[in-house]
């Protein structure tokens, strides 16, 4: 499963922005305040409207007014995704995700919701799901469902009332595997992961839990590393390798058990007979081993979204950092992609053309551009300069405001 484009309506500074052919790999680049991070935020949106509903995601945000584009109160909020889904086991089709959050008599609501499929170029799409308002019909799925031969009035439908008007109907249907595509796209949008990585969280040694998945802020980092070590002694063994080749020093990262039913996590340097807790270890020490054993995850999350990872690491590590993201987006076993946001020149002169996209404010609403569609950076590129140089010195900004 991967996401071919994305389309951005009404959403903060996100007026009417259309993100198409996007590799498994993409990196955001932007001076602050253009909206790299209100772009990654419609990712976290969307999932958190999976997770609970989209009043609950909208509160979490400060409410909709806060989430609405300035001057366009009154429209709602439209996000439309294409997205690539398995079927018949070997085969894939390219179906179209698209919900509108609003709202009525003051409730945030989930004004529209389409999960639809085109045969072909041209034509009028199948829905296979079509709601407004917590009301709607889904197409009961089966391979001919996806075939081209089936006409549209041969299709089996259901009519379904939701116990909500803010519930998406993913969340509903895709509970059930008759509604196929909406199972695929509700476990798609379960598993990705919107990296809100802290340092301050990762320190202390949290309670004994189970942990089978890197936290978003890594709060759980020294859990995460015990489920590896003793659920995935290989996969563990692979991670400690890598850390010791990157930050050199550092022998070991054990958990440990600290005898009050917590959970440290001990680096130790060859130097030293005893490792330090993660509480006195360096800031990018911690980072780089988080952001390892998040990329080690023995089931990967289909979307990584990570923001500004170069904080507290050393700039001889960010082009590794790059490729190790690289790796994991295009790793066939993984089936993931990779969003990364960035200010940093070392990182960005480790990243392909292709896969750099630049954020940009005009009239107070955000535009995003694709580096390789801009001539002039693909003939800079093919003559031997880097992205990161190119950045530096101003090549990505086009008028911006001040």
């Amino acid at each position: 499963m991967r996401i071919h484009s994305v389309r951005v309506r009404n959403f903060k500074t996100l007026r009417d922005v259309h993100m198409k052919g996007i590799p498994n790999f993409a990196v955001l680049i932007g001076a602050n305040g253009s909206g790299k991070t209100t772009f990654m935020d419609v990712f976290g949106f969307l999932r958190d409207c999976l997770a609970g509903n989209a009043r609950t995601a909208a509160q979490k945000r400060a409410g909709f007014a806060q989430l609405v584009s300035r001057g366009h109160e009154s429209e709602a909020i439209e996000i439309e995704l294409k997205v690539e889904l398995d079927f018949q086991g070997d085969k894939t089709r390219l179906v179209t995700y698209a919900v509108s959050v609003g709202q009525s008599d003051g409730r945030v609501v989930v004004k529209h919701e389409r999960l639809s499929w085109k045969r072909g170029s041209y034509g009028r799409p199948f829905n296979f799901i079509d709601f407004s308002e917590g009301r709607g019909e889904a197409v009961v799925e089966s391979a001919e469902a996806f075939g081209t031969d089936i006409k549209e009035q041969d299709l089996e439908r259901e009519e379904q009332v939701l116990d909500s008007p803010d519930i998406l109907a993913i969340k509903a249907l895709g509970q059930f595997r008759r509604f196929e595509a909406a199972s695929q796209l509700r476990e798609l949008i379960e598993g990705w992961s919107v990296s809100d990585f802290r340092i301050e969280a990762a320190r202390p040694e949290p309670d004994a839990a189970p942990a089978e998945h890197l936290s978003e802020t890594g709060d759980n980092l020294a859990l995460y590393a015990q489920f590896l070590s003793e659920n995935h002694p290989e996969t563990f063994n692979f991670l400690l390798k890598n850390m010791a080749e990157r930050i050199p020093g550092v022998v070991e990262v054990q958990p440990e058990e600290t005898g009050d039913g917590r959970i440290a996590l001990r680096f130790r340097d060859a130097t030293f007979e005893r490792g330090f807790l993660a509480r006195y270890v360096s800031d990018g020490t911690i980072k780089m081993f988080a952001y390892l054993a998040l990329l080690a995850d023995p089931e990967p999350h289909p979307l990584l979204c990570v923001e500004e990872p170069e904080n507290q690491l050393y700039p001889n590590l960010l082009p590794i950092l790059a490729e190790e993201f690289a790796t994991y987006a295009t790793a066939r076993k993984n089936n993931a992609q990779v969003f990364v946001t960035t200010h940093s020149p070392d990182f960005l002169s480790a990243v392909p053309l292709e896969s750099i996209y630049w954020t940009e404010k005009r009239d107070g609403f955000t535009s995003i551009n694709r580096a390789a569609d801009d001539e002039t950076l693909r003939n800079l590129v093919a003559e031997g300069e880097k992205p990161g140089w190119l950045w530096r010195q101003g090549w990505f900004v086009r008028g911006e405001d001040s």
